[in-house]
């Protein structure tokens, strides 16, 4: 049993024509997108051919691919072994798009991906680094389509114009939700060649957001995977079929793709999400829809505004400088009332322990004492409210 890039390695031999298409390598897929491929491969209106692998590989510019340093190391691994493996050898890619707008909360990102076999995946990538990434998934949860959704559909449209025939999509997080979405508000002729859409760990959607689209054409093609303890993936996901992935690690870690699990070539499968976190999501979801839109607008920028204090633009900066970021954002809390300082502290907790622990390289020698003296950090903001 390994992950991902383990399974490259076993069965990076075989070709898509000798091994189908697998849920899996749609993982490997969405994890690629969140490569920074900018400066390097052709956008949507640039007229220039799609770029291969090995042009990447040989690129000036090929060690900023790997920019994310969330990921480095891993995404490292993924594109060489992508490269060095007969199965996604040839794969070239096209219609990239990379846009973040702090004015309109807004961080997007796309990629068309061709594979050997001629078929096409557009991948939409999940969340970065940056913080207004993270505000824009907080905004998924008011009524309207946010930006980055919108343009999701714009995307699709105009990338389904460079494809023959039918195609899959998906993506990882943010990027899951996004392929969705695309998929239920697409031009229908667009939708009917969509052959399946992976959404692996993406949030939801609030109710009214679904009935806009036509959530029940595609509902049938969507294949949707979770891990064991997710909370992105089970954001405003109430009904629908979803396959429960084991994990190599606890917690909400698990949202990391890379420690997903694969026995022999697919998931290991388990029954369902572990009871204590499904208790915690419903009673999120049921938190969140409770909110009046006026409600949510203050929560949503509230917290936007005091990680803001903590004069950071990215979440890897943030939990690297804790111990500044926590005193600045204990001053922004002082100014607001207590039950939505106490909301805010939660979530905090939980950016923490995904973005640390996706951060190994710079946390490898450290990540127990500073784990105690963030939560140490954290507990004294949680007393200050309860003077």
């Amino acid at each position: 049993m390994g992950t991902v890039l383990d399974y490259l390695k076993e069965y990076g031999d075989y070709t898509l024509e000798e091994k189908p298409f697998s849920e899996v390598d749609s993982l490997i897929l969405s994890q690629f997108s969140y490569l920074k491929f900018d400066g390097m491969a052709p956008g949507p209106k640039d007229g220039r051919a799609a770029v291969s692998l090995e042009e990447l590989m040989e690129h000036e510019k090929y060690d900023s691919m790997y920019a994310d340093e969330r990921y480095r190391k891993d995404n490292t691994a993924l594109f060489l072994g992508m490269y060095r493996s007969r199965r996604f050898r040839d794969t070239r890619i096209y219609n990239y798009v990379n846009q973040i707008d702090l004015d309109n909360e807004m961080q997007f990102s796309a990629v068309t991906i061709l594979l050997p076999n001629g078929i096409c995946y557009v991948a939409f990538r999940g969340t970065d680094e940056t913080i207004v990434g993270w505000k824009e998934d907080l905004n998924l949860a008011f009524s309207g389509p946010v930006p980055g959704q919108r343009m999701s559909v714009e995307y699709l449209e105009c990338a389904a114009g460079t494809i023959e025939g039918d195609f899959y999509m998906g993506g990882h997080s943010k990027g899951g939700n996004l392929a969705v979405y695309a998929a239920m508000n697409c031009a229908k002729e667009v939708r009917d060649r969509i052959l399946m859409i992976y959404d692996h760990d993406g949030p939801g959607f609030r109710p009214e957001v679904r009935k806009q689209g036509d959530y029940e054409g595609i509902a049938g093609r969507i294949r949707k995977t979770v891990p064991r303890s997710s909370l992105v993936g089970m954001l405003l996901y109430s009904d629908g079929e979803y396959e429960v992935v084991e994990s190599k690690t606890i917690g909400l870690a698990q949202h990391n793709p890379y420690t997903w699990l694969v026995r022999d070539d697919t998931f290991q499968i388990v029954n369902e999400i572990h009871s204590g976190r499904k208790f915690m999501d419903e009673a999120l979801n049921q938190w969140i829809l409770s909110l009046s839109q006026e409600e949510m607008h203050i929560f949503v920028d509230t917290f936007y505004q005091v990680v803001l204090a903590s004069e950071t633009d990215n979440l890897i900066d943030f939990t690297a400088n804790w111990a500044k970021s926590l005193h600045k954002i204990g001053t922004a809390l002082k100014e607001i009332d207590p039950q939505t300082g106490k909301a805010i502290i939660q979530i905090m907790r939980a950016l923490f322990e995904i973005v640390s622990s996706n951060v190994k390289e710079r946390f490898r020698s450290r990540s127990e004492a500073d784990r105690e003296k963030f939560e140490a950090g954290i507990l004294q903001l949680e007393q200050n409210f309860k003077k």
